[in-house]
């Protein structure tokens, strides 16, 4: 194998062969600097203690206040996913739906109890306005499953059912 090699255009010589000395030796201030630095005087900023805890605090406190909020989306997958039969399945997912926000409700003074600021107030009114979404979106499958009562007729044994002002089924009207 020859030691002169043809290099294409996109081929690195890692080998050394063909370069001087001085090449090889590459002086510190040859190098640029990488994309996006900046070269500065040695000043530091640091955040104080406090300030660096109290903002830990603030952002953990908006991420409890917000946990409800955020489960809104999954709760409606997971209604649509239950269907509307009455068995096992969607039982238990409404009666999840139905006993997290209470137990929610139950225990707001345990979670904010380390919270304190300025915004306490706010989160915990987020909080507890995301728990009610939450127990109205049970309430909501609840009514699409026939499970509450918003008839006379599920209140008095006298009273005629609600009637039909049409029926569907297999594509035929009646």
């Amino acid at each position: 194998m020859s030691s002169k090699r043809k290099l294409h255009k996109w081929s690195i010589d890692f080998s050394g062969h063909g370069r001087s000395k001085s090449d090889r030796q590459v002086q510190v201030q040859d190098i640029r600097a990488p994309v996006g630095y900046t070269e500065s005087t040695g000043t530091i900023v640091e955040q104080s203690g406090k300030e660096a805890d109290q903002k830990l605090i603030d952002k953990r406190s908006w991420d409890i206040a917000l946990g409800p909020l955020k489960q809104i989306p999954m709760n409606f997958f997971i209604m649509w996913m239950a269907g509307n039969s009455i068995s096992i399945f969607p039982i238990m997912m409404v009666g999840m739906m139905f006993f997290k926000p209470i137990q929610a409700f139950i225990s707001v003074q345990n979670t904010f109890v380390m919270i304190e600021g300025s915004q306490a107030i706010i989160q915990k009114f987020i909080y507890i306005f995301g728990n009610f979404v939450c127990l109205m979106l049970a309430m909501y499958k609840c009514q699409t499953m026939g499970l509450l009562p918003t008839h006379a007729s599920d209140w008095l044994a006298f009273m005629d059912p609600q009637k039909r002002m049409e029926w569907s089924g297999g594509g035929l009207y009646y």
